[in-house]
């Protein structure tokens, strides 16, 4: 949830920086498209330009003649293994660079101006457009999956022992959170990364709803699991807490930089207008605050469940996730003091912590007092 909505747009553009960088933006890319935009509807016309930059390297990449492909690199009798390379090569970087440009299709939703807008289901559709085609790419078992409230991917192996659901935010997306997803995957989970109501592909189409819990389990039911992991990022935060005191399945549970609490009237108006935004009025924006509380539901989450903050996550009328982790029987705060919103300034710190986390205590399927985080805070 970012603040920054008014102002110049190179202010605008530096409070988005470490939220770009953490979703893997690369930071030098992301300052040089960015660099010397009048406004913010340009900031965002300037990251739209760069991910229409990246599915043109990726159409090059597959493209017949190009220095990854079979015809450019291969003599006329070429051998077998030779093309079979080759062509590996051409497919990996064709699919990254379609990834890079779901990322940077994203970013360009979050200019406040774009909210609504046809500009703004346009990057959204793109972004969802070129994550697929970057699966189809990278990771061919890729399925994806929808329901009436939620659309997404699941990645990762069938049999894999754990699945984890990736909940975004307030103005994120399921092509945001990437290096979540992927240090995840290299653990040996499997992974569903959705966009919800209000959410992503969905945001054109629809608008936010406190009952998030009812989502998720539309997707558990579609994942045909007993048991799953929760991450939720942000407003995702308070969505994953609120479903691990309302649904059974829910096994483990992380929440970074998620909200325990928000108060309309101390909101900064940058946030109240996105708010609105999103849940498609100011009367309904304001129903939908005065839900964010957790301080009824967080007793009631039976499962263990990790609260990360950063300790520079200051936002008036948010009250952050230490009250969550007391007051949760199995909750534990990772404090990372230096920590901005989401944390993309200090990744290092929280990450491989946080993921290690989820996968370990997923492994455990005896009480839960027997996790990993029984034992007392998890430290930096």
């Amino acid at each position: 949830m970012s603040t920054e909505s008014t102002g110049p747009a190179s202010a605008f553009a530096a409070a988005q920086l470490t939220r770009a960088t953490g979703a893997g933006l690369d930071p030098h890319a992301y300052l040089r498209a960015t660099a010397g935009a009048a406004s913010v509807g340009a900031w965002s016309e300037a990251l739209i330009r760069t991910a229409r930059q990246y599915v043109a390297r990726a159409g090059q990449a597959a493209a017949p003649g190009s220095p990854a492909s079979p015809a450019a690199t291969v003599s006329a009798v070429p051998a077998v293994s030779t093309v079979s390379t080759a062509s590996t090569v051409s497919t990996v970087s064709a699919g990254e660079y379609e990834q890079a440009a779901a990322r940077w299709f994203h970013f360009a939703t979050l200019s406040p101006h774009a909210a609504g807008s046809t500009h703004h289901a346009y990057a959204a559709a793109e972004a969802d457009a070129a994550m697929g085609r970057a699966l189809a790419l990278l990771e061919p078992g890729a399925r994806r999956l929808e329901g009436p409230a939620f659309t997404g991917w699941l990645r990762g192996p069938s049999d894999a022992p754990s699945t984890v659901i990736v909940v975004p935010g307030l103005d994120s997306g399921k092509e945001e959170f990437h290096r979540v997803t992927a240090a995840l995957l290299r653990r040996g989970s499997a992974v569903f990364t959705m966009d919800g109501p209000g959410q992503g592909a969905l945001a054109a189409s629809t608008t936010l709803r406190a009952d998030y819990d009812r989502v998720i389990g539309q997707v558990i039911d579609a994942l045909a699991l007993d048991r799953v992991g929760l991450i939720g990022l942000s407003l995702g935060g308070y969505y994953v807490a609120r479903t691990a005191a309302l649904e059974p399945r829910v096994a483990a549970a992380a929440v970074v930089s998620g909200p325990h609490r928000l108060d309309w009237d101390a909101l900064p108006p940058p946030l109240q207008d996105l708010l609105t935004q999103r849940a498609g009025g100011a009367d309904a924006a304001r129903e939908f605050t005065a839900e964010v509380d957790l301080s009824a539901l967080a007793p009631r989450i039976a499962c263990p469940i990790l609260v990360v903050d950063g300790g520079e996550d200051r936002v008036p009328g948010v009250t952050n996730g230490a009250e969550l982790a007391r007051q949760a029987p199995n909750g534990d705060h990772l404090l990372i003091p230096q920590g901005d919103h989401l944390l993309g300034n200090a990744q290092p710190d929280w990450l491989p912590t946080t993921t290690d986390w989820l996968t370990t205590t997923l492994g455990f399927r005896g009480a839960a007092v027997s996790s990993p985080c029984a034992g007392g805070p998890v430290r930096p």
